[in-house]
């Protein structure tokens, strides 16, 4: 019997893709689907599988057509051409190569994610997280997503690499289309026209004035030992910013949203701080920031979940539905702030590929919810929990707003 091609790009199924992951799990974990760019690919559901699938060298990444859409390189249906330079500009990344190229451009960036340098930023976090909420003092209403779980990140990020924040509306805009994907329509070549640009810009600036930020380090490579091509290089610094602070918009964002849709589980956290690591592991789990790890490719014909994948084609990894699945988390579909902290899910990825800057995401989720806890004791949701807006595409998870009461 032939199995019936799913349509990830529904408004419906992207509006609460919960249940019919549940339905595939239970039959046909493996199955063909129509992304919302059109392209047809081959989505994993269940947790296994998924694991398995994030480290099987077949699957590969760098026959990947990469050209920076959410969809993994899919080409985008109805929408204007994206020049082959900004394609390449932003398609040289640690993300669309296999090894040795992998490791070699990871390797480059990875001091900056050390476990103690990133420690070592927890102050300036607490700092800008303080202001910000100091910003929204004696408002009644705030989108917290715009006053908070945004700049945040974003503002950690920026001073990383060495970029002005002021520009980070623009990145914002930007971003958005990025992983929107083909469903940002005409936006999407703008978007990456515009970010390509004002990399260069800020590229040829650091060679000018250089510093001691991530930016002007990744210039000392490309410029002095030549182990970063040009494209490498702008592709590191787009893959950085779009990176560096989407998931943890979303980890935040849909962290409070959880919390606060039954404020018993913000009063349980707001009376047992000790909770706060183990409850942030939850929300990654229950609600993760990454809907599907990025495309990958059957570089030869291979079996996954009792299902034959020809060469060649497409494959996807439900990361969110993978966290949601009863064979590997008991109660998977219950929210529990008191699961063990290190469960296992996958919201980060597994194998080679596992997100770099996961334990600045955590650290960012700490201050983060910490200092709401601590500040807005009394934060509530502004409209029921029914009419939030969950942003589209097929690559995050999160909202569009989160209006809340101060």
């Amino acid at each position: 019997m032939t199995q019936e091609i799913v349509d990830l790009g529904d408004p419906a199924f992207q509006a609460d893709p919960h249940p019919s992951y549940a339905d595939w799990r239970s039959c046909g974990p493996v199955r063909r689907a129509k992304l919302p760019s059109g392209t047809h690919a081959w989505v994993i559901t269940r947790y296994e599988d998924a694991r398995r699938a994030l480290t099987d060298p077949r699957l590969s990444k760098t026959s990947t057509p990469m050209s920076g859409q959410s969809e993994g390189g899919s080409r985008t249906a109805g929408a204007a051409p994206i020049s082959p330079a900004a394609s390449a500009a932003i398609s040289r990344h640690m993300l669309a190569y296999d090894p040795p190229d992998h490791t070699r451009l990871r390797r480059l960036v990875s001091a900056a994610f050390t476990a103690r340098r990133i420690e070592a930023l927890r102050p300036r976090i607490e700092q800008i997280a303080a202001e910000l909420l100091d910003a929204v003092r004696g408002q009644e209403r705030a989108d917290l997503i715009d006053a908070f779980a945004f700049p945040l990140p974003i503002q950690v990020i920026c001073e990383l690499l060495g970029v002005p924040a002021e520009d980070r509306d623009d990145f914002r805009d930007w971003s958005n289309a990025v992983v929107a994907g083909s469903q940002a329509g005409p936006r999407l070549a703008p978007a990456i026209e515009a970010m390509v640009a004002y990399i260069r810009t800020l590229l040829a600036e650091r060679r000018r004035s250089p510093g001691e930020d991530l930016l002007s380090g990744l210039i000392q490579v490309r410029d002095a030992e030549d182990r970063l091509t040009e494209d490498e290089l702008s592709s590191m610094v787009f893959l950085l910013l779009i990176a560096g602070h989407e998931t943890t918009v979303n980890l935040i964002g849909n962290g409070t949203y959880l919390l606060l849709r039954d404020r018993a589980e913000w009063e349980r956290l707001r009376a047992d701080r000790e909770l706060l690591p183990s409850a942030i592991e939850e929300f990654l789990r229950y609600e993760g920031p990454v809907e599907t790890a990025t495309f990958r490719i059957a570089a030869e014909e291979l079996e996954i979940g009792g299902v034959t994948i020809p060469a060649g084609e497409p494959v996807v990894v439900s990361l969110l539905s993978a966290n949601r699945d009863s064979d590997r988390f008991p109660d998977a579909d219950l929210l529990r702030l008191d699961r063990l902290q290190s469960p296992g899910h996958l919201a980060f990825g597994h194998g080679i590929h596992y997100c770099l800057g996961a334990p600045l995401a955590r650290l960012e989720a700490q201050v983060a919810f910490t200092a709401l806890l601590d500040r807005q004791p009394g934060l509530r949701l502004a409209v029921p929990a029914a009419e939030l807006r969950w942003r589209p595409g097929l690559l995050l998870r999160g909202l569009e707003e989160l209006p809340v009461l101060l």
